[in-house]
C-alpha cells in the first residue's frame, strides 16, 4: 500500500491513468482510522450523516456545524487519504459569500481539504468564487439529495433527452468554474460515460455505472448496516448488521449467565 498522503494533484492522475479512484464517507474518528489502512484515495464527510448518523429521513436537516463537527472527528483519524467535507443544505445557495465563508470553515475548523456542492449551472459561478478563495471544490450532479423535494424523491435522473444534455452542459459549466472532481449520482450508465469523456476532470460514480473515474459508497452501505438499505446500485461486502447483533448478544447473555467478567478480566 502506498503511504504518501493524497493530495489534489493524485485526482488528475485517476483522469489519466488506468486506476480508478475510490472515495467512501466516514463521520468518527474510528472509522476514518480503519479506513485509512486502506488504500482509499478519499474521504467524505457527506451530508448523508443526516441519515445514517442522526436518523432523519433526508440530508437536509444537517447544518454547518454539524459537518464541521464531523470533519474534525474524520480527521484526527487520517493520515493519507483526502478529505472531502459535504456542504450542507442552504449552506451555500443564499449567497456567494455565505458559501465562501462556509466553506472555509470546513477547511479551517474542520480540517477538510476540499467541499462539495450539489448542483450545476446555477452553482457555477458560487463554485468559481470558492476556488478563487483557494478552496478546492468537488461538483455533485445527477441526484443530489438536496434537492429531493424537487425531484419528487430518490429517483434515477438523466433519463430524457432534455435531461441529458443538460445534465452534460452543467458538467462542463463545473468545470469551466474549476471543480477539481464530480460526484454523478444515480444516472444511466451511458449518460455518465457521455460525461465522463466531456470533461477533463475525474468522475466519481455512485449508481452511475462502470465507466467513471472512481467510486464512492456510503461506508455504512457496503458494510451492510442496515438489511433494509438494498438499491440496485450498492454492493455489500460485509455483514455489518449480524456481526454487530450477534456481538452484543453475546456479551448480553455472557452477563446474565454470569460468564463475564471473569477473574481474567479483573484487577487484583
Amino acid at each position: 500500500m502506498e503511504n504518501k498522503k493524497i493530495t489534489i494533484e493524485h485526482f488528475l492522475k485517476f483522469k489519466k491513468g488506468d486506476q480508478k479512484l475510490t472515495m467512501v464517507t466516514a463521520y468518527d474518528a474510528t472509522f476514518a482510522k480503519l479506513i485509512d489502512q486502506t488504500e482509499v484515495d478519499a474521504v467524505l464527510v457527506g451530508d448523508s450523516l443526516g441519515m445514517v448518523i442522526q436518523g432523519k429521513e433526508s440530508t437536509l436537516g444537517v447544518s454547518v456545524d454539524d459537518v464541521v463537527y464531523h470533519s474534525q472527528c474524520v480527521r484526527q483519524g487520517l493520515k493519507r487519504a483526502f478529505l472531502v467535507a459535504d456542504m450542507p443544505f442552504m449552506s451555500y445557495q443564499v449567497s456567494a459569500s455565505l458559501a465562501v465563508e462556509n466553506a472555509g470553515r470546513f477547511i479551517s475548523e474542520g480540517g477538510a481539504q476540499a467541499v462539495k456542492l450539489e448542483g450545476g449551472e446555477e452553482i457555477a459561478e458560487t463554485s468559481k468564487k470558492i476556488v478563487q478563495f483557494g478552496i478546492p471544490v468537488m461538483g455533485h450532479l445527477g441526484l443530489t439529495p438536496q434537492s429531493i423535494h424537487q425531484f419528487g424523491g430518490f429517483k434515477v435522473q438523466g433519463r430524457s433527452s432534455e435531461a441529458r444534455k443538460k445534465l452534460i452542459f452543467d458538467a462542463k459549466a463545473l468545470e469551466g468554474a474549476g471543480c477539481f472532481a464530480l460526484v454523478l449520482e444515480s444516472i444511466p450508465l451511458d449518460l455518465a460515460q457521455a460525461v465522463t469523456e466531456a470533461v477533463r476532470i475525474p468522475t466519481i460514480g455512485i449508481g452511475a455505472g462502470p465507466h467513471c473515474d472512481g467510486q464512492v459508497l456510503v461506508i455504512y452501505d457496503l458494510l451492510n448496516m442496515d438489511p433494509q438499505f438494498n438499491p440496485k446500485f450498492l454492493k455489500k461486502y460485509a455483514n455489518g448488521f449480524s456481526i454487530v447483533k450477534e456481538s452484543v448478544g453475546a456479551f448480553v447473555r455472557d452477563v446474565k449467565e454470569g460468564k463475564f467478567p471473569t477473574e481474567e478480566h479483573s484487577f487484583h
